[in-house]
């Protein structure tokens, strides 16, 4: 079906320039679209964020309204001042005009179409629209299905290609490539869990150690079974922390794997926000026994926030990190998006922690007049502190995006 609608818009655009365009019209009109395009995926979160401020109801629906608005928006203003730029009209030769118009309009409905799915893997529709892209049970990220010549995906990558930042009009670069890597598997990941998972949440959900909050997986860990985990060429199982706020369980307390992703950049640039990012979704976390419990991506977890004692709930996920990489950010769902830690050393490695379990406290070492005390049990969110529980003059929730996420859509003299 995507790949008929994606022919007649083509097919059109074709129809429409030969019939009644230029060549020259249509030469501008791709770059108008193209253009059109970069404003809408640099700004649309910034839109979004204010269009959720005053309209909470349609929240769900504000990325993809407007990211549309924006590219229709500046397309038609582009096209409205080139018309009048270029009044007179301009033929290249009979030939040129009958083989570059039709060319034009097949080029120009290829990126009109590449917007177009974009916004719609956007909304909150059943994960087969606008394409199923990965299986509903056990979907594959390495491995996902493109519609006819992939022009969601060409889009896409063309942006992160020319990106410094989303636009950010001041702070350092934060390239799109890294912030959004695979954006696409992304927007489609996010909605396996069908129309009851949410796919945003309304306050600020993570919460990630300021140190020590990722380490590789011991060598002796073993699976529910009881076996040892198998390894994957070319890649180190790692393991990473996070912690959901109790408060923000009414979005966050029905999940899926693959709403979870870390993104790993190159050990050269590590902790910087450029350059280009690789995705990894998680292979499971660690259950009872300190076990890695192995979960499909699309099967839906559930929590129950009466049972969660503490202010988070703390989660250690399993990912096999491609050797190279090194883990800069972890992403859940669409609004939250942390700064991760730098790898732990295997001795300052901590203790793991099944689902759900209290993160255990780290031992102050003690001074020369202290004496010793026993080791207590501390709810979550009193020990390890991430980088937003720091600062205290900051409110401890906020509406719609993390920290990382307000720096990407414009808060940087607010937030930083």
């Amino acid at each position: 079906m995507v790949s008929l609608a994606m022919l007649v818009i083509m097919a059109g655009c074709a129809a429409y320039l030969f019939l009644k365009g230029t060549l020259a019209q249509g030469i501008t009109m791709i770059f108008n679209a193209l253009i059109a395009g970069f404003v809408a995926f640099g700004f649309f979160e910034i839109l979004t964020r204010y269009l959720i401020k005053y309209s909470p109801g349609i929240a769900v629906w504000a990325p993809m309204i407007c990211f549309l608005l924006l590219f229709v928006l500046v397309f038609a203003i582009l096209q409205a001042v080139s018309m009048q730029i270029n009044k007179e009209k301009i033929d290249f030769g009979k030939l040129p005009e009958q083989i570059g118009r039709p060319a034009a309009g097949i080029i120009l409905g290829y990126i009109v179409t590449g917007h177009v799915l974009v916004a719609a893997a956007m909304a909150p529709l059943p994960s087969q629209y606008p394409y199923a892209r990965f299986e509903s049970r056990n979907p594959n990220p390495s491995n996902p299905k493109k519609a006819l010549l992939s022009p969601d995906g060409f889009v896409t990558s063309l942006f992160g290609s020319v990106s410094a930042g989303s636009f950010s009009p001041m702070g350092e670069p934060k390239s799109f490539a890294l912030l959004h890597a695979g954006f696409v598997d992304q927007l489609h990941l996010n909605r396996l869990g069908g129309k009851d998972t949410p796919l945003m949440t309304e306050t600020e959900a993570l919460k990630v150690p300021a140190r020590d909050g990722v380490w590789e997986a011991p060598e002796n860990l073993r699976d529910a079974e009881g076996k040892p985990v198998p390894s994957q060429a070319g890649r180190n199982l790692m393991l990473v922390r996070v912690e959901i706020r109790k408060a923000a369980l009414k979005d966050a307390g029905k999940f899926t794997l693959s709403q979870f992703r870390l993104v790993c950049s190159s050990k050269t640039t590590a902790g910087a926000m450029a350059g280009k990012g690789e995705a990894v979704y998680p292979a499971g976390y660690i259950g009872a026994g300190s076990r890695l419990q192995a979960k499909p991506l699309g099967e839906v977890i559930s929590v129950d926030a009466t049972k969660v004692s503490g202010d988070t709930l703390t989660i250690d996920l399993a990912f096999h990190v491609p050797t190279g990489l090194t883990p800069t950010l972890i992403e859940f769902k669409r609004n939250n998006i942390a700064k991760v830690s730098a790898v732990a050393s295997s001795e300052d490695a901590p203790q793991m922690v099944p689902f759900g379990s209290p993160a255990p406290q780290p031992q102050a070492a003690p001074g020369p007049e202290s004496q010793p005390q026993a080791e207590e049990e501390v709810q979550p969110g009193q020990g390890e502190q991430s980088d937003s529980a720091a600062r205290p003059n900051r409110p401890r929730h906020r509406r719609g995006l993390s920290d990382v996420s307000r720096s990407v859509t414009g808060d940087l003299g607010e937030e930083n």
